[in-house]
């Protein structure tokens, strides 16, 4: 995550920089050393110079995957301005794929669960957002599509239970997502003091605080269905959370000097500017 974080948008991470960064979130320079032999044996990354004067180059791959999840942090972001409303639609899809094809068959079922789905029994699952073109573009990369049913309904009931939100607090686990959104509020919020604050902070400082920002971001996001404002408690701690997250993402634009921006750091204002924009009549 570190290392990704820092990626510049000419796809380089600077060695300096990047021990810097991890010596100050408490990482040893082996740790790096080892992370990046690991990833540049993995072909994510090639590797020029030596030392702090060394710079990573990321592969093309590699930058295609440093934001995998930008799709769904600007969804996240169009329910929280109240862009995205429900239509009371539930996804839902089912696969039989054999024991010979295990390794696909896990690889489905892990990416139904990332893109937010639970399953309801064996081989059934249900999401709450419009996930088909996700969920089929990995099953035909698995060779699992002819295994696949994509299905939709409004009448979806569990024993007797049919009410929505109800259903949402059932099926899924919130309050442990919603712990995780309070400790992202927690670690965002004394950083959003000290980015608004009349101090200077040195550059490094400023790439600290992005890859802090970005890991704990990540960290609450992954498990997080992005189920509707409609099926979640009132006040949702995700909503506040990214709205915190979009603030210090703001103030650390404002306190950029014109340097090489990491990646990931101006896709995360692109996303909170363009939906303050939407959401702005």
């Amino acid at each position: 995550m570190l290392v990704h974080a820092l990626v510049r948008e000419d796809g380089t991470v600077g060695a300096d920089e990047l021990y810097t960064v991890a010596n100050t979130l408490g990482m040893s320079d082996q740790q790096v050393r080892l992370c990046v032999k690991r990833l540049v044996s993995e072909g994510r990354f090639t590797h020029e110079g030596r030392g702090r004067r060394a710079k990573l180059h990321a592969t093309t791959d590699a930058r295609r995957a440093l934001a995998p999840n930008a799709d769904f942090l600007r969804y996240a972001f169009q329910q929280d301005a109240g862009l995205a409303p429900w239509d009371g639609v539930w996804h839902l899809a089912a696969f039989a794929v054999p024991e010979s094809a295990r390794t696909a068959r896990d690889a489905l079922r892990e990416t139904l669960v990332r893109l937010g789905g639970i399953p309801l029994q064996g081989g059934l699952y249900v999401c709450a957002n419009p996930w088909e073109p996700y969920v089929e573009e990995v099953a035909h990369r698995l060779g699992a599509h002819g295994a696949l049913t994509l299905l939709t309904t409004t009448d979806l009931r569990r024993g007797d239970v049919q009410e929505p939100a109800e259903l949402a607090r059932r099926l899924w686990p919130l309050q442990e997502i919603a712990d995780r959104y309070h400790r992202l509020g927690r670690i965002a919020r004394p950083r959003l003091v000290r980015l608004t604050g009349p101090a200077e902070l040195s550059s490094s400082a400023l790439l600290t605080t992005a890859v802090e920002l970005a890991a704990e971001l990540t960290r609450a996001m992954e498990p997080d269905p992005l189920l509707p404002p409609q099926l979640l408690p009132r006040p949702w701690p995700g909503a506040r959370a990214r709205a915190l997250v979009a603030r210090c993402w703001a103030a650390l634009h404002e306190r950029d000097q014109g340097e090489a921006r990491p990646t990931l750091f101006r896709l995360y204002v692109d996303i909170t500017r363009e939906t303050a924009d939407r959401a702005t009549p």
